[in-house]
Order: C-alpha cells, then sequence, then structure tokens
C-alpha cells in the first residue's frame, strides 16, 4: 500500500484526498485496524477504512446532533458491494488472506507473495466502491 500504510489506513487516505482532508491523526488512529482488526483475522481493514471515510463525510461531530440518514445509507450501500464485488460473500480478512499475524514467517510469506498482492487488489477495490458511493450520495443532494 502506498506510504507503507496498512489497509484501513490506505483505505482512508483515499477518502480524506477525496473529501478535501489531510488529518495525521485520523490516520495514527487506523494503523491498529490492519491485518483484521489488530491482526486478529477480523473484519478486512480495507471495510474499515471505507466506513471510516464515509463517516468522515455524514458523521456526527457530538452526540448532541442527529445522526444523518445518509451516513447509514452510504455505509449500507458500501458493505454490500463490498461483500459482493470484492469479498465473495465475507468482510473478514482471514478469508481473504488466511494469515496468522503472530507468526512471524507467515507475515513474511505474506509480504513476499501472492497474498500481499491480493490485499492491494482489496483496498484498490474498497477505495474505488468508498469513492462511488460517495460520488452518489453527493449527486442526490
Amino acid at each position: 500500500f502506498f506510504n507503507n500504510y496498512h489497509c484501513s489506513q490506505a483505505v482512508l487516505a483515499v477518502g480524506q484526498a477525496k473529501l478535501g482532508l489531510a488529518d495525521s491523526n485520523l490516520m495514527k488512529v487506523m494503523d491498529v485496524f490492519g491485518g483484521g482488526l489488530g491482526a486478529h483475522g477480523e473484519v478486512c481493514g480495507a471495510v474499515i477504512g471505507g466506513l471510516a471515510s464515509l463517516s468522515l463525510r455524514y458523521g456526527r461531530m457530538n452526540g448532541d446532533e442527529r445522526a444523518d440518514r445518509k451516513m447509514w445509507a452510504c455505509a449500507f450501500r458500501f458493505m454490500k458491494r463490498f461483500r459482493e464485488e470484492v469479498g465473495g460473500g465475507s468482510i473478514l480478512c482471514r478469508d481473504f488472506v488466511d494469515v496468522d499475524w503472530a507468526d512471524p514467517k507467515q507475515v513474511r510469506d505474506y509480504q513476499e507473495g501472492d497474498k500481499f498482492l491480493q490485499c492491494v487488489e482489496i483496498v484498490g477495490k474498497a477505495a474505488r466502491i468508498m469513492g462511488e458511493v460517495l460520488d452518489s450520495a453527493e449527486s442526490k443532494e
């Protein structure tokens, strides 16, 4: 991923650029979501980055504000498309790359092999879907 970001950060970086934002603290916060929620193989970091980007546009700043229904609609569309177009029905990192992130040999094999390239493709597709969902929502405003 560009700039050696994790999947979650790479998709959020695209989202921030699309929204005209550049918050390094957000990038730092997203770091731990790589490898499927803290390297546990759970929800793919690219999904987290995509959802975070949508929330940047439509999320609330504080609890006193009403939630924007558009955020939930965008999240639904993003998740549906990711599952259908990328994940084969799944959103789990382990289903895509099957890496035990606690095993240094598996991590090295991942970084040097086809599984990393698979993630690059997943990140690109997640960023594209997120951008298209944002564009679609913006055109309806």
